[in-house]
């Protein structure tokens, strides 16, 4: 399997490389996966000239495709205005439209003030969502003064095995018998149209639709 960490960090060192990869580090303690770690730092001018042109320079197209091939993606920003760097979202906008489709995505920021900590909800979510990523139940904001918290060590660890849990489901085929727990799956459900959607039965209430159900009937949109 295939692990894609995106970094929009512009300093050496960054908080938000730092973690990007922790959350990899907590993915890896659950599922056996090559990692790939894309700095979009390095990849700055060759975005800006895709947007031009059209056309993506050969680093740059190689960052988009492992992105595509991906059986999981961890894409973090620092905070910008209350949202995402543009240089995050750039990346982002000349991405394939379909190449997230399906994709378990985790996302992450990191900001100077907790003031920012709904970043990853009001504004990573919804992109993501768009691009019809499956976006984990668990989003983590770390702030300057979250680090060496308890805490922020907890939301990295339970991130990081709901992603594995989802790449682990996909590369077993998504047999029903290896979907992920009901419980993530419901935890999902409100907070990703393309996760696994619920519907309002009369008599029932909701009803979650299988991951597996979900996740094939997107791949076949």
């Amino acid at each position: 399997m295939k692990l894609i960490v995106v970094s929009a960090g512009l300093s050496s060192p960054s908080s938000t490389r730092l973690l990007a990869d922790r959350l990899a580090a907590a993915t890896l303690g659950h599922v056996d996966a090559e990692v790939e770690v894309v700095e979009l730092r390095d990849l700055a001018m060759e975005i800006a000239q895709h947007l031009v042109t059209g056309f993506p320079p050969a680093r740059l197209a190689a960052a988009l495709d492992a992105v595509a091939g991906a059986d999981g993606l961890i894409a973090v920003t620092p905070t910008f205005a209350a949202s995402y760097s543009g240089l995050f979202k750039s990346f982002f906008d000349v991405l394939d439209k379909d190449a997230l489709t399906g994709k378990p995505v985790l996302v992450g920021a990191t900001g100077g003030t907790p003031r920012h900590s709904l970043v990853t909800e009001h504004a990573l979510r919804p992109l993501f969502t768009y691009l019809r990523a499956l976006v984990l139940p668990t989003a983590v904001y770390a702030a300057s003064e979250d680090w060496g918290e308890e805490g922020l060590a907890q939301r990295i660890a339970r991130a990081g095995g709901e992603l594995a849990r989802f790449m682990a489901a996909a590369a077993q085929d998504l047999a029903p018998s290896k979907a992920p727990d009901v419980d993530t799956t419901a935890a999902i459900a409100p907070r990703s149209l393309t996760g696994a959607i619920t519907s309002v039965d009369p008599a029932d209430g909701f009803e979650v639709v299988p991951f597996a159900q979900r996740l094939a009937a997107l791949r076949a949109e």
